[in-house]
């Protein structure tokens, strides 16, 4: 898979200091692709960007999407063939508090991107990640298609909803598939679940509260345990989005489109499910409690329809939930004992990479 596509390429990631997007550039550096970073500081301490000093491996650029004057600028000088757009505010209980700062910064900052693409000559690629959490979540047992309503309850995910509604805007009005020729331009926008694995420290997210208690010795407390979500090992979006990123660089406005990235059905797993999954595999007396206290509103089920994924670009998950929980532990066991973690990061990559190429 890939070969040697990426070597070389021009790739801006925004949001680089993220947990998914630490991920991006080391499993892109790993393709031997040219990163740059543009993000604020990492969002939390400690974080998988610090932890890896990535800050060395890539150029790491201090900055804000909703700052266009500064954007424009990055454009200019580094000439990226490629956009990977993560830059967001991307938690549901904090958009309840700054619901303005969420929406500039989700909803603005992804038209002040577009801005700079529109403004810059190299670009050829832009894919806005958005999340599953942009439908308008019916409860449904199936998994939603690429083609359903959108919507969003809460501020995070009527951000996401929004953003989504921005890129088609401008596909439609500026990167028009009609006019590919003179723009040269492919935009599309891509659709993950709940993304798990090693080194995130975000803060209310299952798996970092999960690992903050159990490396406290403390019983993990879960909000809604009968919640259901499409959980999956980071790299299982990141490559599909790496495969779709090929896909428009070489065939350009024909995979210009929304996709959903997701695990298989039987991997959306209720949240406690998944906390007595961590504590078994962890063991040392890991255990959990349910928080009786009240909460804001969160979905309680939400699957994503993978298909055209799977039938256009070739994409499907390769790990398990199962498989994602043990590397997960794999990492944390490492960080705990004070080994080199970015090791591990590219360790996990190569072998799933290797499980990719071996089918």
């Amino acid at each position: 898979m890939f070969n040697s596509f990426y070597r070389q390429k021009r790739i801006l990631i925004t949001g680089h200091t993220g947990f998914k997007g630490t991920w991006l550039s080391l499993l892109l550096l790993r393709l031997g692709a040219r990163v740059i970073g543009f993000a604020l500081d990492p969002p939390s301490i400690p974080s998988n960007f610090e932890v890896c000093n990535l800050e060395s491996a890539i150029t790491h650029i201090y900055g804000d999407v909703r700052n266009l004057e500064q954007l424009h600028g990055v454009f200019k000088k580094y000439e990226p063939e490629f956009v990977f757009h993560l830059a967001a505010q991307p938690l549901v209980r904090l958009s309840y508090a700054e619901p303005r700062m969420t929406y500039e910064t989700n909803v603005m900052g992804t038209v002040n991107v577009f801005e700079a693409v529109r403004q810059a000559r190299s670009v050829r690629v832009v894919l806005n990640i958005t999340s599953d959490k942009c439908y308008e979540n019916r409860e449904w047992v199936w998994g939603y298609r690429e083609n359903e309503p959108l919507g969003g309850y809460d501020p995070y995910s009527n951000s996401k909803a929004c953003s989504e509604l921005v890129t088609s805007a401008y596909r439609n009005s500026f990167f028009n598939h009609q006019d590919y020729s003179r723009h040269g331009v492919a935009l599309a926008s891509a659709r993950a679940g709940n993304v798990i694995g090693g080194g995130d420290w975000g803060t209310d997210r299952l798996i970092p509260d999960c690992i903050r208690s159990i490396l406290k010795n403390e019983p993990v407390k879960i909000r809604n345990p009968m919640a259901i979500r499409p959980w999956q090992h980071v790299l299982e979006p990141l490559c599909g989005y790496l495969m779709l990123g090929q896909k428009l660089y070489q065939e350009g406005p024909r995979f210009a489109q929304a996709w959903n990235f997701g695990p298989y059905d039987f991997d959306a797993k209720p949240v406690e499910w998944v906390v007595q999954r961590i504590c078994a595999l962890w063991g040392e007396n890991a255990s959990y409690a349910i928080d009786q206290g009240a909460h804001p509103h969160e979905a309680g089920y939400l699957k994503l329809n993978c298909a055209k994924a799977r039938a256009e670009l070739d994409w499907q998950p390769r790990w398990n939930l199962d498989s994602a929980l043990e590397k997960i532990v794999e990492w944390t066991r490492a960080y705990q004992k004070g080994k080199d973690v970015r090791e591990v990061c590219l360790k996990q990559i190569d072998e799933y990479l290797q499980a990719v190429r071996s089918g």
